[in-house]
């Protein structure tokens, strides 16, 4: 239909240039015209467009925030890319209602919100899913984490111990929380609960990834965090893994599915790991303290205010009294994570669970970054073939070359 119209209207022109203007009127009249072509770029995390008069903004994987050479001319036009973006979902974006959050089939995240509640313009907002997503050996490329941090990570999620993941905003938290998925064993059920999905899991698991839904305009149909926790405890899951905790009920639900036996891994906003036990301890959470030693380990991420670099800030373990200890921390004059105690209560947990000892620790931990040398070495970066080298490990069958 594009094509006959493009000749009707254009007759004499060549084939290039008619290929270039049913290409771009595609892309008008269908897609988010030059939005696209970030949304193809897999180093892009978010794209935002704060008005017609300002360049699009993007954050780009390893450099940041960046200004882009592309505009959206008009404000009509950024209405527009909103309005077609909410009828993909079945969600309006009017003056009567000019906010909206909608979640793409992609599994993008996408914000917009019309003058004159943003008195500069009509804003787009898109948070894209990770089709390349982080893994443990990118972590280690990069500097966000080191060898000696990552195998005792993995010694951790090899033995069941629950970890919560912490962080500002922007600082790699589910970045983490998928890079600690890579160490689970693939004979064990996995759920995983969010509200947007962003987790890829190596493709090998046994996983079942749930996510939430908000009701209909009526109030009706909606799926809560809490719902979805409570139903997966019925779902006889070996390990689970939560998107972001916020509210108390979930915080309790998960603190016992910890104290009954199950695996948890999650994210909390915080920004150290004292501060983790203070959100936790109080409202609007306000968990009792004592219940905090079911988490094993916190997991600091910080984002460099200064570089912008996503770094891990702090290891603690949790004490019997729900005090923090901090096992490792960086040192962002030296860019290293140095080790500040050892670790105590962690190898307690693996002791009275496993049997194992305090040199057998010490020879896994050894163990583990030879082969995370190894993997980095080779450049085994694909999540699904990270899932498939752990699958060997715990099955005793891995040869390194």
């Amino acid at each position: 239909m594009i094509e006959s119209l493009v000749y009707k209207y254009f007759p004499g022109i060549d084939s290039e240039t008619h290929k270039m203007l049913v290409n771009y009127l595609i892309e008008e009249s269908l897609g988010l015209g030059r939005i696209d072509i970030l949304l193809n770029d897999p180093y892009l995390e978010e794209i935002v467009i704060n008005n017609s008069k300002e360049p699009i903004w993007v954050y780009h994987r390893y450099y940041g925030w960046l200004e882009t050479n592309l505009k959206v001319v008009t404000e009509e036009r950024i209405r527009h890319y909103a309005i077609m973006i909410g009828r993909r979902v079945g969600k309006d974006i009017t003056q009567l209602n000019p906010l909206m959050d909608a979640h793409l089939p992609t599994g993008d995240r996408v914000n917009a919100t019309l003058k004159p509640i943003s008195t500069k313009g009509n804003t787009i907002t898109i948070r894209k899913f990770a089709t390349e997503p982080w893994t443990i050996t990118k972590f280690i490329r990069i500097g966000t984490i080191d060898y000696e941090a990552a195998a005792l990570l993995w010694l951790a999620v090899q033995n069941e111990l629950s970890i919560l993941v912490t962080g500002g905003t922007g600082s790699g938290k589910t970045s983490m929380l998928n890079v600690l998925a890579n160490f689970l064993p693939a004979n064990q059920r996995i759920i995983s609960i969010e509200d947007t999905r962003e987790l890829t899991l190596p493709a090998n698991l046994h996983w079942v990834p749930l996510e939430t839904r908000l009701p209909n305009p009526e109030g009706k149909g909606g799926v809560t965090m809490l719902d979805l926790l409570v139903n997966s405890l019925r779902m006889r899951p070996d390990r689970i893994i939560v998107g972001e905790i916020r509210r108390k009920e979930e915080a309790e639900v998960l603190l016992e599915a910890m104290h009954t036996g199950h695996s948890v891994y999650a994210t909390l906003h915080a920004n150290d790991a004292e501060e983790t036990v203070i959100r936790l301890t109080n409202p609007p959470i306000g968990i009792p303290k004592p219940m905090i030693s079911a988490i094993s380990l916190i997991l600091v991420q910080n984002r460099n205010r200064r570089t912008g670099k996503r770094r891990t800030f702090q290891i603690a373990e949790i004490t019997p009294s729900g005090d923090p200890r901090i096992l490792m921390q960086h040192n962002f004059q030296k860019d290293v994570l140095e080790e500040v105690n050892p670790s105590i209560y962690m190898k307690k947990k693996l002791k009275l669970y496993t049997g194992i000892s305090d040199d057998e620790i010490e020879a896994d931990l050894k163990e583990k970054e030879r082969i995370l040398r190894y993997m980095v070495k080779k450049r085994i970066e694909d999540v699904h073939k990270i899932g498939l080298l752990m699958s060997k490990y715990y099955t005793g069958t891995l040869r390194l070359e």
